[in-house]
């Protein structure tokens, strides 16, 4: 049995949707975020305090997007993976590596300096650079989404899956507003996926169950 350990709407969100989108059985063990203040006995989990992490047997994973990746790997070879005797093999992993370390690395900086520091350590400069460095990075999105539905493959991938989080993040951080109409289209498209609504739900319902608190981890201010 697989086993992701979770905060609501936090960066494992993108193997809980993956997940959901396979359609395989595990096992949601939530969190307060963030676990490593606030559940310090995840350390025994987790040493590195973060989510996600994913257990597959010997099998132990705490980067969202190389979750994607060995997942969609392991379980859909050729469908929500591009293998790599395919053209779009090197788009593909270009997309998931650029979800985690162009996409959402800026707006972390936006969510630290402008939401979760407070008194002195917030610094307003610094996150409306990295706000317009987040908006200037979704080019690269804009201009793929010019002749295709999704980002590689002519096909729904896990690195629609690993940039949809980013768009997602984006939204809790005020900044879904600033989204050209073909990132809204793409965005839209992606909320639109059964997956992505299960995902959503059971979040909450496993939050809930497990007496965590609801409030997604972006939304979270000191």
């Amino acid at each position: 049995m697989i086993t992701l350990h979770h905060c609501v709407s936090a960066r494992s969100f993108r193997p809980l949707w993956l997940l959901e989108e396979l359609g395989l059985p595990y096992e949601l063990r939530m969190w307060p975020f963030p676990p490593r203040a606030v559940a310090r006995h995840y350390l025994e989990e987790n040493p590195l305090g973060t989510v996600p992490l994913l257990v597959d047997g010997h099998v132990r994973l705490t980067e969202s997007a190389a979750i994607c990746q060995y997942l969609a790997a392991r379980h859909s070879p050729g469908e929500l993976d591009v293998t790599v005797d395919e053209a779009h093999f090197g788009a593909y992993l270009n997309w998931l590596h650029m979800s985690d370390a162009t996409l959402t690395f800026p707006q972390t900086l936006v969510l630290r300096y402008r939401h979760f520091e407070i008194g002195e350590r917030l610094q307003p400069q610094v996150a409306e650079d990295y706000e317009r460095w987040f908006l200037a990075r979704l080019r690269a999105v804009e201009s793929t989404l010019a002749t295709a539905d999704f980002l590689c493959a002519m096909r729904f991938t896990a690195a629609d899956v690993a940039v949809g989080y980013a768009l997602l993040l984006a939204e809790h951080l005020g900044l879904a507003e600033q989204f050209t109409p073909r990132i809204q289209a793409y965005w839209s498209r992606l909320q639109d996926r059964p997956a992505f609504q299960r995902a959503i739900a059971r979040q909450l319902q496993a939050a809930h169950e497990q007496a965590v608190p609801l409030t997604p981890a972006p939304d979270i201010r000191p």
